[in-house]
């Protein structure tokens, strides 16, 4: 079969979402939740990505209380240079801040506590008695995993002795969900929910590919909550994918470290190469409209994915038609030689929730796997790990979004 060109594949988007007014996602500049936009007090800086994990709590809050609030993006240190405006504003160039009714403010837990002040608490409020133990406990649990994976072990004693220590943790984190009726830390979904998610989001991800260790898998109480976090459109909004945490934290870290297990080497080639359908990254049935999600998001952007991408615009623009063509279709169709590195520079850039969800991210990749694995095994060009300057905003620049 011959690749469609791109106005067949135009004529095949039917893909649509209302940013403003719909559900949660990492494209909108502007929520209103059905209010007037004279309704806005809120301004929420963050970063152009969503791989900032304090960014996303204020960013899962808002959501969650529907407050309107505009959005402005900004350049993490880790991948580009930060905006001059920006460090104007805040000197410090830190992420997240939020202007509320013309006042600055940063540190996400202050944050918080302001918007809760102005809007009502989520649930408590960050600063009731029964919240202030299990703040605590996230901080805990933070730490454990930050000694567990950011340190290199210099004996597999004590490689055994950082992960019993940060399960001695988790094991207090399933206590305090199994004190309560339902899935969440208190009664109900509350703020604290929001504290623990982007986290325990990156240890889920992180520990399964540079530990071998499934956080969810061996966790029944932070399963359930899990499952219970992927039933509010809201978190899915702001859920990253296992490919996307295991390659934006080392440099936000200072490193990740692996281990030498069978099972690490085994999950890192899932999470790199595929197939990615298994993964315990999300557990939520498939939306039906995933395929057109992804075939919207790269014709969006197909000018600038072709433009930065290391292979000659020709060859690039054929094999991304190509693979294309298999997504939308599941028709295999030969790309040119050389399209095998092209195509998986590509796979490995795709970043959720930036992009685009989780499995729509999968079925792209899956068709950027299966057209690459035609041309040949060439890998590309490896993704950095003390910077992610592969992904600096400034490359974007002539669209408002990064690409798709």
């Amino acid at each position: 079969m011959n690749a469609l060109t791109w106005t067949e594949l135009m004529a095949l988007d039917h893909w649509s979402l209302d940013r403003v007014n719909g559900a949660t996602n990492a494209q909108a500049r502007l929520r209103l939740f059905g209010q007037s936009e004279e309704a806005v007090r809120v301004t929420l800086y963050r970063d152009h990505h969503a791989w900032c994990p304090y960014c996303q709590k204020v960013w899962l809050w808002l959501e969650e209380k529907q407050i309107p609030y505009r959005i402005a993006k900004v350049t993490m240190f880790c991948y580009g240079q930060k905006e001059a405006w920006y460090t104007q504003k805040v000197r410090s160039g830190m992420l997240p801040a939020v202007e509320l009714d013309g006042r600055l403010i940063t540190e996400s837990d202050d944050i918080l506590i302001a918007l809760e002040r102005t809007f009502g608490p989520l649930g408590i409020s960050l600063q009731a008695p029964e919240a202030i133990p299990l703040r605590q406990l996230e901080r805990l649990l933070f730490r454990a995993w930050c000694n567990w994976l950011c340190q290199p072990s210099i004996s597999s004693r004590q490689e055994q002795a950082n992960q019993q220590h940060f399960q001695r943790v988790v094991d207090q984190v399933e206590a305090a969900l199994t004190r309560t009726p339902g899935a969440y830390f208190l009664d109900d979904f509350s703020v604290i929910d929001v504290i623990f998610t982007p986290y325990v989001e990156r240890m889920h991800a992180s520990l399964y590919y540079y530990k071998g260790y499934g956080l969810r898998e061996q966790n029944p109480a932070l399963s359930a909550w899990f499952d219970a976090m992927e039933c509010r459109s809201t978190y899915r909004g702001t859920q990253g994918d296992f490919h996307t945490h295991a390659h934006d934290l080392p440099p936000q870290m200072g490193g990740c470290w692996a281990n030498d297990t069978s099972v690490t080497k085994a999950n890192q080639i899932r999470v790199d190469q595929g197939p990615w359908w298994d993964l315990p990254d999300a557990r939520y049935p498939e939306p039906a409209t995933s395929r057109q999600e992804a075939l919207h998001r790269v014709l969006k952007h197909r000018g600038n994915i072709i433009r930065v991408n290391p292979a000659p615009p020709d060859l690039m623009d054929e094999a991304l038609r190509c693979a294309l063509t298999h997504l939308v279709t599941g028709n295999l169709c030969q790309p040119p030689k050389g399209a095998d590195a092209a195509l998986r520079y590509l796979r490995n850039r795709i970043s959720v929730p930036r992009d685009m969800s989780i499995y729509a991210a999968k079925r792209l990749r899956t068709s950027l796997e299966a057209t690459a694995a035609l041309a040949g095994d060439r890998q590309g060009i490896p993704i950095p790990t003390h910077h992610r300057r592969d992904q600096d905003p400034a490359q974007f620049a002539m669209v408002e979004e990064l690409p798709g």
